[in-house]
């Protein structure tokens, strides 16, 4: 899935299942379960890991990556996996994003 279908949205944990066709091993389209799931912080960056995998045959159909940090005053996500996709988002640490300021002239 492109960054543009996504837009900005990380997710740290679920689903994306608008993209799940059904389990490569038993081609059922049933509930995805998460195992796995692992969450490491290292050098002021925290990484959740886990594996989608099908309900009914355990069958691992993707690995899931998401990240966040601070860099500047910016809160930085990002997202990759093969089944929900690739998306980062920025956001500012300060009350107005000097991103988002409209010029005064």
């Amino acid at each position: 899935m492109c960054n543009s279908c996504w837009g900005n949205t990380c997710l740290d944990n679920g689903s994306y299942l608008m993209n799940f066709l059904g389990c490569a091993n038993c081609q059922q389209r049933d509930f995805v379960l998460i195992s796995n799931k692992t969450m490491v912080d290292e050098d002021e960056e925290e990484i959740v890991t886990y594996l989608h995998k099908c309900k009914n045959c355990d069958h691992v159909i993707a690995r899931h990556e998401y990240t966040f940090t601070v860099v500047d005053d910016y809160q930085e996500y990002t997202m990759l996996c093969m089944l929900c996709g690739k998306a980062e988002d920025s956001i500012s640490v300060m009350p107005d994003d000097p991103r988002q300021s409209a010029p005064l002239f």
